[in-house]
C-alpha cells in the first residue's frame, strides 16, 4: 500500500482553499501547507479548520525554492503537487486510490487539467488537456528555479493518469488582473535574467501571434465569447510582458 503525500502553498486564498483541501479527504494521507506571511483574508482560519492538515506560515522564497521546502515537511515519498484553486475531480480521486493499492510503473505521472476562465471549462485554445506534472516519488524530484510557471525536473520515467484536474483559474476579471500585473513583471523578469532583449517585432507580432494561435489554429472560437476573450487577455498579457522587458533593458 502506498501512502501519499499532498503539498500546496497559498496566499490570499480563501475562496479555494477549502475546495481544495475537501477534495483532499479520503485520499491522501499527509497534506502539507505553506501559507504566505502576507496572507491577510483568513486563509488560516480555514486550514486550521481540517484536523488532518499540517501548516506553517512561512516568508516568500519564490515558487520553486517555497514548493522545495514543503517537500521537506512530507512525510512519505510519493507526493501530489496541487494548488489552491485546484481540486480532484471524484473520478481522479478513485484513480489515485487505485493508484495507492498498485506498483507504479514510472516516478513521475502528468494529469489532465480541466481549467475554469470565467466560470466556464475551456476545452479548446490550447488549454485542454492540458497536462501538468503533479504526482511523482519526491527522491527523483526537484522544483526549478523559475520566477514564474515553475516546473518539476524529474530524473525517470514519466508517465499518464487518466482523469481531470478541475483549475479555477479566474472566476472574473478582476481577478485575472489582479494577477496579471504580478506575472507579467515576474515573467519578464525571467526573460532579462536570460539576457533577452525585447524589440519592436516582439511588440507587434507576438501578439498577434498568440491571438491566432489560440483564437484560430486551437479553435478557441469554439468557446465562445469566453473563448475570445481569452485570447485577448492572452496577447495583452504577452504585450505587457515584452513591454515590461523593453522598460527593464532601459533601466
Amino acid at each position: 500500500m502506498i501512502n501519499l503525500s499532498a503539498i500546496l502553498i497559498a496566499c490570499n486564498e480563501k475562496n479555494n482553499i477549502g475546495r481544495c483541501l475537501q477534495s483532499l479527504n479520503d485520499v491522501i494521507d499527509d497534506i502539507v501547507v505553506l501559507i504566505d506571511s502576507k496572507t491577510t483574508d483568513g486563509t488560516e482560519d480555514i486550514v486550521k479548520s481540517f484536523p488532518n492538515v499540517n501548516y506553517e506560515t512561512v516568508e516568500w522564497r519564490g515558487y520553486g525554492p517555497t514548493k522545495n521546502y514543503a517537500l521537506t515537511k512530507t512525510k512519505h515519498d510519493w507526493v501530489l503537487w496541487i494548488d489552491a484553486d485546484e481540486e480532484l475531480t471524484p473520478e481522479l480521486k478513485e484513480e489515485l486510490i487505485n493508484f495507492k493499492k498498485s506498483k507504479p510503473r514510472h516516478d513521475a505521472y502528468y494529469v489532465k487539467r480541466r481549467a475554469f476562465f470565467l466560470g466556464k471549462w475551456i476545452k479548446h485554445c490550447g488549454w485542454y488537456p492540458g497536462y501538468v506534472l503533479r504526482l511523482f516519488n519526491k527522491n527523483k524530484a526537484r522544483f526549478d528555479s523559475k520566477n514564474v510557471h515553475e516546473g518539476l525536473q524529474v530524473e525517470g520515467k514519466k508517465g499518464y493518469l487518466k482523469n481531470d484536474l478541475n483549475h479555477y483559474t479566474d472566476p472574473d476579471v478582476k481577478h485575472y488582473f489582479e494577477k496579471f500585473n504580478n506575472y507579467t513583471t515576474l515573467a519578464a523578469g525571467e526573460l532579462h535574467s536570460k539576457g533577452k532583449r525585447a524589440g519592436m517585432r516582439d511588440l507587434l507580432l507576438r501578439p498577434p501571434f498568440l491571438f491566432l494561435k489560440m483564437y484560430i489554429l486551437r479553435l478557441g472560437f469554439l468557446d465562445g465569447l469566453h473563448g475570445l476573450i481569452l485570447s485577448v487577455f492572452s496577447s495583452l498579457y504577452v504585450f505587457t510582458k515584452y513591454v515590461k522587458l523593453w522598460e527593464m533593458d532601459r533601466k
